[in-house]
């Protein structure tokens, strides 16, 4: 599992914007910059949608004025199921990030199989990201939503 004071992997994350769909390599996504990252199981599921994101959503402006120039959620999804999701939610100061084949989540070692619920998918857990770099890690525990809040992570920066 990647750890605090490493670099990220190389991969790549889909986004469809209102341009058309692109491919974000996460390097250069967050070259020279404070990022927020959080990941969830699924985008669209209970915990997910009625906490998570919303936390963040309603926390945006705040988190930035911290010095944060990225908020990214992260899930083991598609791209067009991101953008809805993150449109369903009023996201729009959020990337919404599609790791549709799981490779960054299996590249951080963060990936649980779900099984029958929807196969491989992320653990849920925020990160601060500052060029590149793992600053803070918060992965939470198996059904639990604490680390990885909103509140917490603002509480860090």
């Amino acid at each position: 599992m990647i750890e605090q004071g490493q670099s990220l992997p190389q991969a790549t994350l889909s986004e469809l914007t209102s341009e058309g769909m692109v491919n974000h390599q996460v390097n250069e996504l967050f070259a020279n910059k404070k990022v927020v990252l959080f990941a969830v199981p699924g985008a669209f599921t209970p915990t997910c949608s009625e906490s998570h994101l919303p936390g963040f959503v309603t926390l945006a402006d705040k988190i930035k004025a911290k010095g944060v120039d990225i908020i990214a959620c992260v899930s083991v999804n598609d791209a067009f199921v991101m953008k809805a999701w993150g449109e369903s939610q009023n996201a729009s100061e959020l990337k919404m990030l599609a790791d549709g084949d799981a490779s960054f989540t299996k590249a951080l070692g963060l990936d649980m199989d779900t099984q029958t619920f929807g196969g491989i998918r992320s653990q849920r857990y925020a990160m601060v990201i500052e060029n590149g770099v793992v600053t803070t890690l918060n992965v939470e525990a198996p059904k639990q939503f604490e680390l990885s809040k909103a509140e917490t992570i603002l509480a860090l920066l």
